[in-house]
This record gives structure tokens, C-alpha cells and sequence, in this order.
């Protein structure tokens, strides 16, 4: 059996994204003031008394999306009323019940699932009293928290536990590859994220700005499982509209850090924008493994692809090793090769070298060509370790760390790449002073690829569209 899914659901502004992200112990979803934040299904895996559970957070029944997807926020909740083994019906303590609240409780009537009431935002026991006219609504049970004041917690989760499935499930495999999309706005993030587990998972809208919360998608393919993180488009810091969006822009490069493999999301018929370098420069600062997707590309044939590839190269210099991948996310094409060659990377980044076959190349790097003299001083590196891997991490031990200059040192990081087995995922070289005294004037400097600030003499591949 599969793990059993508790979806969460309401009129708007009744707190169901922050009773989520409550019951999960970690900020997920964005919580914000504003009506009809939450658009996509955003789900978790918790432990209700040793039971691992899905919990679901959706959309505001009634809401009038600004931007015109109610149809589409109301066809993710019905989806995930669908899925669920329990709803819990959301109403807000303070307000009271108001007629919206009974439209919901019409709708929950008909669907013939258990319903748990939770009557939130009881942040004191004076309001309490007044939970009872709740009762109108239908279920006979309920539960009075606040998720903002941290009540009744353990009331709740005793009360999903009773109304769930006796049987026991097995917490789901750990993903055995977690994949962050980033990219700009309407690059077809979320098109790709459908196409890769097959479902209609998240909104897919021509409005820019669909997505905003980072939204983990969990699937399987050829028997494993993975996890796919979308994320919200990007703007320039600048033209960041307002409050939400600025929450998504800092979920995203959280979703960075989280992943094994970065896909860098670019529009077959759009120029590289200073976001997309932003996005780039911060792969390259957390030394993730990525690969570059150019999706739409549809749209460009019979152009050849060595255009793009050129033009993308001549703009992350830095980034020279990261693949390139051609796909059209809307039809589906090249999909699952995007999906195995980052299971390739990923590997890639798992490997361990031995040291003497480290050390091997190292001495090959030197004797083609030694460092230069710095300060009347000859750098000299002693010996090489990898000390982890995801992304490999190899320490030089050196005479004095003040010696090796950035060009001698991305030079070296070169050489490992094409030498070893890391070919094409992210490096991360550092030096150590073997001597004490050294370490403490020229400790841990770290070998990372500046990025390029030169302007970009790429071909313009735009001018006959």
C-alpha cells in the first residue's frame, strides 16, 4: 500500500500553508497575508506516532486568482482532495464560520472520504469556546489549534492517527537523486516537471509567475525513486514585484543547495539575461553539478545546435564543463535523456579517486608545467587527497598557500577534470599549508573558476526571428 495521504484544504487566508508547514517542522510553503499565495500541491512525508504520512497543502477554495488560474489552482485541489485517505477541513477560529466555509463543507459532503474539522488560529483558550458553531458544517469531530502559537499539536496528530488506516506503512525509499529546475520566468520549468512524472503536477500557465514556492515532486522511473524540486521563476532583484516574489527568488537558491544535480533552465528563443548569469554564478558558488536546458528548441529547427552551444560557452566560460541538453518539455522530447544523463553526473560526483592515482596526475600537472616563482619563493605541492565526494573534494597539502595564484590553480583544477573521472560535474579543489604557521596566515584557500566578466563575444542567434 501506498503511504497515506492527508490533504489539507479551505477557503483562503483560513492559515492552511502555515498549519503545513507546522505539521511538517520546516518552513515549506510561503506563508503571506495575501489571498491565494498557494497555487500548486505541496507535499511533505511526516511521522504521525511512528506512521509515515503525505501531507498535502493546496489552494484556497473560492480564491479569484489575480492573475486568472483559478481554474487551474481549482483543478490541483480537486486533484489532491482525489489522492486523499483524510481531509482536513481548515477554518479560521477568530473570524468564525462564514458562508465560504459552507460552501466548502457542501463540496467535502460529496466526496465521501473522512473529514477531520480544524478549527485554527485558537492562539488562547478564550477563543475556544466559540468553536463549536463549526459544528454546523457537518463533521463530527474537532480538533482547535494554532499553528502560529504552537497549540494543539499533539491533539491533532492523535486525531489524524485515529482516523487513518490501521496498517503501518513502510516509509518510502529515500530519492536516489534529487534534481533542482531553476531558471527565468516561463522557460517551461513546470512542463518539464509534468513530463518527467507523467501527471499533472503543476500549473502550467502562459501567465509568467505561476509558480512561486519551491514545490518537491516525488517519482519514480525504471524502479527508482526521485525527487524533483520546481522552482519559481526569477527576476532581477530590482523588478522583484513584491514580498511573494521575493520569498520564491530565496526558495530557489535553497532549492540550489538541497539538490545532487542542477538543471539550468534557458528559453530556445530568448538571449541569456543577467538573471540566467546570477543563476549560473550561484551553481558555481556552491559548487553543485548542473546541466544546461535549452527547452523550446522546437521552435529552432533546423537550426543546428553547435549555435547554441558556442553562444552558451562564450557566455559561462567558467562553466565549460557543464553538458548541454536540447529538449521540448511540451511534447516530451529528449525528457528521459535529460534524466539519464544526470544519473550519469550524478555518479560522476560520486566517485573516489585513489590517492596514488591523485598524486599520479598531479605530479604529470607539475612536470608539464611548474608553477611560477611568487615572491622569490617556488610553490611546491606535496601531496593530493580526496577527502569527499558530491561534489569531489581534493586537498593539495603545499609549502605556503600564498604561492599558487588563481591562474596556476584553475590550471591544475583543469587538469584533475579531464584526467580523472569528473569530466562534467563540479570540483572543488583547496589548498592546506602543511606547516602550522602557514596555515594560520594562509589557511583552506579554496579553487574555484572565476566567473567570466568579460563581454561576451557569442554569435547573436536571435536576429531572424
Amino acid at each position: 500500500m501506498a503511504v497515506p495521504v492527508v490533504a489539507i484544504v479551505g477557503r483562503p487566508n483560513v492559515g492552511k500553508s502555515s498549519l503545513f508547514n507546522w505539521l511538517a517542522g520546516r518552513r515549506i510553503a510561503i506563508v503571506d497575508p495575501t489571498a491565494g499565495v498557494t497555487r500548486d500541491r505541496i507535499t511533505a512525508i511526516i511521522s504521525v506516532n511512528e506512521k509515515p504520512i503525505e501531507i498535502m497543502d493546496t489552494g484556497g477554495i473560492g480564491i479569484v486568482d489575480s492573475q486568472d488560474l483559478s481554474e487551474h489552482v481549482e483543478r490541483q485541489i480537486q486533484l489532491a482532495i482525489d489522492r486523499a485517505d483524510l481531509i482536513l477541513f481548515v477554518v479560521d477560529g477568530r473570524a468564525g464560520l462564514v458562508p465560504l466555509d459552507e460552501n466548502v463543507a457542501e463540496r467535502l459532503r460529496q466526496v465521501g472520504k473522512p473529514v477531520l474539522l480544524v478549527v485554527n488560529k485558537c492562539d488562547t483558550e478564550q477563543i475556544e469556546p466559540n468553536a463549536p458553531e463549526f459544528y454546523k458544517l457537518g463533521p463530527d469531530r474537532l480538533v482547535c489549534v494554532s499553528a502560529q502559537q504552537n497549540r494543539g499539536k499533539a491533539e491533532l496528530f492523535k486525531a489524524i492517527h485515529k482516523a487513518l488506516p490501521e496498517a503501518i506503512e513502510a516509509r518510502p525509499a529515500d530519492p536516489v537523486l534529487k534534481l533542482a529546475i531553476v531558471g527565468r520566468r516561463n522557460t517551461g520549468k513546470s512542463t518539464f516537471i509534468n513530463a518527467l512524472s507523467e501527471s499533472e503536477r503543476m500549473i502550467v500557465s502562459e501567465v509568467a509567475g505561476t509558480t512561486r514556492d519551491s514545490v518537491d515532486v516525488r517519482f519514480n522511473r525504471d524502479g527508482k525513486t526521485y525527487l524533483a524540486i520546481d522552482t519559481a521563476g526569477v527576476r532581477r532583484k530590482k523588478s522583484l514585484a513584491d514580498d511573494l516574489e521575493f520569498y520564491s527568488l530565496a526558495r530557489a537558491e535553497r532549492s540550489i543547495r538541497r539538490a545532487d544535480v542542477v538543471l539550468l533552465f534557458f528559453d530556445a528563443m530568448q538571449p541569456v539575461s543577467k538573471v540566467d548569469k546570477q543563476l549560473a554564478e550561484y551553481v558555481l558558488e556552491q559548487n553543485k553539478t548542473a546541466i544546461f536546458v535549452v527547452n523550446k528548441w522546437d521552435l529552432m529547427l533546423p537550426r543546428p545546435t553547435g549555435v547554441m552551444t558556442t553562444y552558451l560557452r562564450e557566455v559561462f566560460p567558467s562553466l565549460d564543463y557543464v553538458p548541454l541538453a536540447f529538449i521540448t518539455a511540451k511534447t516530451g522530447k529528449n525528457v528521459q535523456q535529460v534524466l539519464d544523463l544526470a544519473n550519469s553526473l550524478h555518479k560522476q560526483a560520486s566517485a573516489r579517486v585513489t590517492t596514488g592515482d591523485l598524486n599520479r596526475v598531479l605530479r604529470e600537472a607539475i612536470d608539464e608545467n611548474p608553477p611560477p616563482l611568487r615572491m622569490n619563493r617556488r610553490a611546491k605541492a606535496y601531496y593530493a587527497t580526496q577527502v569527499s565526494t558530491n561534489p569531489p573534494h581534493i586537498v593539495l597539502f603545499v609549502n605556503s598557500t600564498l604561492l599558487f595564484d588563481n591562474t596556476y590553480l584553475r590550471y591544475l583544477t583543469r587538469t584533475f577534470r579531464d584526467r580523472l573521472p569528473f569530466h562534467e560535474c563540479a570540483l572543488r579543489v583547496e589548498l592546506r599549508a602543511r606547516k602550522r604557521e602557514e596555515l594560520e596566515t594562509g589557511e583552506g584557500v579554496e579553487v574555484k573558476p572565476r566567473s567570466g566578466k568579460k563581454k561576451s563575444s557569442a554569435p547573436e542567434i536571435w536576429d531572424d526571428i
